[in-house]
């Protein structure tokens, strides 16, 4: 496997400005690549199912976070509640998410994945863990750290603790 050294020919700079101004035209492009290939391989599944990135995304949290408010499943996806409506429905009533009052407040309502969706969840997670597995292993030591503290400072800062919090508890 070659790698590919990306020259500095791929960042861009306002015309007179300063390097600092250099926008990171690579990495953008490099981004948009990585995702596309990232999501395709689960992509391929869930058409199978009639599901789309929506319920990939819903599934992948509900498993790590079994009893997952409805209400904090809102904040990490960062989309409406008729959004995500429309989606846990379909779950739900496919076999693949159980919803069930909270035992305290009976209006909350907790997520868990069925044995369904927990296999379903897991296959589509080994898919993506073998793309990563592979980019990892044709790095250098340590890259593992780099692409981790590069990825968590792409977050927003003011989520960057909430990110943290949830990974640590999965």
């Amino acid at each position: 496997m070659t790698d590919v050294n990306f020259s500095d020919s791929t960042s861009l700079t306002a015309p007179g400005g300063p390097a600092e101004d250099r926008m990171p035209i690579d990495l953008i492009e490099l981004l948009f690549f990585a995702y596309r290939d990232f999501t395709s391989d689960p992509d391929t599944i869930l058409a199978e199912f009639g599901f789309g990135r929506a319920h990939h995304r819903v599934l992948h949290f509900v498993s790590r976070n079994p009893g997952l408010r409805v209400t904090d499943l809102l904040g990490i996806l960062r989309i409406t509640k008729q959004s995500l409506a429309r989606v846990l429905k379909q779950l739900i009533d496919e076999g693949y998410i159980l919803q069930e009052p909270g035992p305290v407040d009976r209006r909350e309502r907790l997520l868990t994945t069925t044995p369904l969706g927990q296999d379903l969840a897991e296959r589509l997670t080994r898919l993506q863990a073998r793309r990563i597995q592979r980019a990892l292993a044709a790095m250098p030591e340590g890259s593992h750290e780099i692409a981790r503290q590069f990825l968590y400072h792409m977050i927003d800062p003011d989520q960057r603790g909430d990110v943290a919090r949830l990974i640590e508890q999965s």
